[in-house]
């Protein structure tokens, strides 16, 4: 017998856990500016944040060969690396959040479209790897975000069910991708207003974990 599907707190990582948002759009440009793909904020927006490797590849770098490709977009998680390496802090109030999870038992799952690396220096950095119980990666999946695979991969992980579940997100493809899978999404206000993550499929937005409207709907959903 299958045992009974359980609740689970499910976290995107960049722009959720922590504002990376900058860091990401300043290598973004570091690389792909001087190949004529130059971004401002709300460009990074529309067209970068949230999205997999692969597809971002596919996207400005088509005319490259594959090992080319490969290349170039390494190249930009290293600067992205190099440059959050010392300048990471929470988003404010997720480890108050963090130990009612901890203290009621709730599993908490990490998804993210990031590379495993990049996933991991910043778990790492902000002290809170051990938190999670799994860690899924959407490049390695046969989908990544805005595809629900990730996080219904999340889901299975922790033998959570959708709708016992509440998934946190700052991107429109991280939206789609959690509320798609049948999760209620709260979305971050860490780079997007509140009508862009009410569009996309957010159940409610935040700014800071510990929201009094946030805190209630958590509440009711996990039962705490």
């Amino acid at each position: 017998m299958q045992p009974r599907p359980e609740q689970a707190l499910l976290f995107d990582i960049d722009g959720t856990l922590a504002d990376t948002d900058a860091l990401h759009l300043e290598a973004f440009n570091l690389v792909l500016g001087p190949r004529g793909h130059v971004f401002d904020h709300a460009r990074f927006a529309r067209e970068l944040q949230g999205f997999s490797t692969a597809s971002i590849s596919d996207r400005f770098l088509a005319n490259e060969p594959p090992a080319c490709q490969l290349t170039i977009m390494e190249e930009k998680e290293e600067a992205f690396r190099k440059l959050v390496s010392g300048r990471i802090e929470p988003t404010p109030r997720l480890m108050a959040l963090m130990k009612l999870a901890d203290q009621a038992d709730i599993p908490m799952v990490a998804v993210t479209n990031a590379p495993r690396q990049n996933a991991e220096i910043l778990l790492a950095g902000l002290g809170i790897m051990h938190r999670f119980r799994s860690v899924i990666i959407g490049d390695e999946l046969a989908h990544g975000k805005p595809h629900p695979m990730p996080y219904l991969e999340g889901l299975r992980a922790v033998n959570a069910a959708p709708g016992l579940s509440i998934a946190f997100e700052d991107s429109r493809s991280g939206v789609k991708s959690a509320s798609s899978a049948g999760i209620a999404t709260v979305g971050m206000r860490t780079s997007l207003a509140h009508h862009d993550m009410i569009e996309a499929g957010a159940t409610a937005t935040a700014k800071i974990f510990d929201e009094p409207e946030l805190m209630s709907l958590i509440a009711a959903k996990m039962n705490w």
